[in-house]
């Protein structure tokens, strides 16, 4: 075993030096979960209800120190990281309803009886980025375990107090130390051996459409379920009739809420031309006004990015040459800052326009009708998340309808609510998480025929 320093992204501090694990340690962490499945899928659900709730008050009561862990690991603003922890609480109250409501149906044949049944997978291997360490986490565990399977999870190397500390506020709340495990380690050790062991049933991937790819591919070769929730490039579609001065002083916090680092950042704007000089008018003070600061301080809109490398790869998409139309401030000195970034007049094939930035820098774009904003909302591999702008409740619906999206917000940036589904289109995902449906993920439809 090797280990690992964790880095404050506001300081550039080693805050500690966490433990990475071996493939044979990987191994007996699996076999563990294998082993602990058939007891944890014969709990009565009442009881795997009451365990659940158990969970989510430890959760509750550990938010404030949750949050704090998350400010010092992954550089969240305190308001990001209290809601963050609140969510794994929520998603876990969410799902707590859910053993006792797995139902399956009697259906009409000749000749007999027949009724189905939602078996759990067995072990399910939940790998988690470093974006957003405590959410992810929990819509990968929480329907998990409430479906009857035992978990394994891989947090982020750059990111993995919290999944630490809410390991052990499962096992305060009395889940068996064997049905949930937090495995810190690198992908290609952990999280690679998810994707080979034989005993791991279903693979829960949220990363890079790169690396999901690779997962997938990995998975086929056993005919492994798997779930992926990969990258995004989302559009702010802003028709003129839309109310122009809320959409502008909505748009910072559509792409630069967590610096950027937000698969469902809308860092396409397309603004509809007869509106684009009033728009980038209205924008200019809004993207000024983002407080960007130390993530403890309450009055922070936005803290640093995650690492050095991080910064260098989202600086390569504004070179001393690129068209910045205006920017926001940070903070100089130790840290990983980068400024909110606009960029105009941009081509819809230059690289900031089409790639995954990951970062604090946005690209906006002229349009000239409803059928060019979605043709230009479409031009994309990816299609998680984006939000449109309009008065017209007709056109709201038909640009819905026509972008290619998992996630569509009207007037609003919304894309996560946890009793609601969650995925994407094309590259940016497969299946869905949160909302009723996500026990699909982790359950088996098992038919029954009984002869008369």
């Amino acid at each position: 075993m090797t280990a690992y320093d964790v880095i404050n992204p506001a300081t550039g501090e080693v805050v500690r030096s966490v433990p990475l694990a071996s493939p044979e340690e990987t191994d007996a962490a699996i076999d563990r979960a294998a082993r602990a499945w058939p007891a944890w899928r014969e709990v009565a659900p009442a009881d795997r209800a009451r365990l659940l709730r158990r969970f989510a008050d430890a959760v509750d009561g550990a938010v404030e120190e949750l949050a704090a862990l998350e400010v010092l690991n992954a550089g969240h603003t305190i308001g990001n990281a209290r809601w963050e922890a609140g969510n794994v609480r929520d998603v876990l109250h969410y799902y707590s309803a859910a053993p006792e409501r797995l139902f399956g149906r009697q259906i009409p044949v000749p000749g007999g009886w027949d009724v189905t049944f939602r078996e759990p997978v067995g072990v399910v291997g939940v790998i988690v980025p470093w974006n957003f360490p405590m959410p992810i986490a929990g819509w990968g565990f929480a329907p998990a375990l409430a479906a009857g399977n035992t978990v394994v999870l891989k947090p982020a190397e750059l990111t993995p107090l919290t999944a630490l500390r809410l390991a052990e506020l499962a096992r305060e709340a009395g889940i068996p130390e064997d049905v949930f495990q937090v495995l810190p380690g690198a992908g290609d050790v952990v999280g690679w051996r998810f994707v080979t062991h034989p005993a791991v049933r279903k693979v829960v991937f949220t990363g890079s459409t790169r690396v999901g790819r690779r997962v997938m591919a990995g998975c086929a070769e056993q005919v492994k379920r798997v779930t992926l929730e990969l990258g995004g490039k989302s559009a702010n579609i802003v028709f003129a009739d839309a109310d122009l001065e809320r959409a502008a002083a909505t748009a910072p916090y559509g792409v630069f809420d967590n610096a950027g680092q937000d698969c469902c950042a809308r860092s396409r704007i397309l603004v509809q031309a007869s509106a684009y000089d009033r728009f980038m008018e209205l924008l200019e003070p809004a993207v000024k006004g983002v407080v960007v600061g130390e993530p403890g301080d309450e009055a922070t809109e936005m803290g640093p990015l995650i690492s050095a490398a991080h910064r260098e790869k989202v600086a390569s998409y504004v070179p001393p040459d690129a068209p910045v139309a205006f920017r926001g401030a940070a903070p100089d000195g130790p840290g990983f800052w980068f400024p909110p970034t606009v960029l105009a007049p941009v081509a819809p094939t230059d690289p900031v326009a089409v790639e995954e930035v990951f970062g604090p820098v946005v690209a906006v774009l002229p349009f000239t009708d409803e059928e060019d904003a979605v043709r230009l909302a479409n031009d994309s591999a990816f299609g998680l998340s984006g939000s449109i702008w309009t008065r017209d409740v007709g056109r709201a619906l038909r640009v819905s309808r026509a972008v290619e999206a998992g996630n569509l917000s009207v007037n609003s940036h919304s894309s996560v609510r946890y009793w609601t589904p969650f995925g994407g289109f094309k590259q940016s995902g497969l299946g869905r998480e949160l909302g009723p449906d996500a026990l699909d993920a982790f359950t088996e439809t098992k038919n029954v025929f009984i002869a008369h």
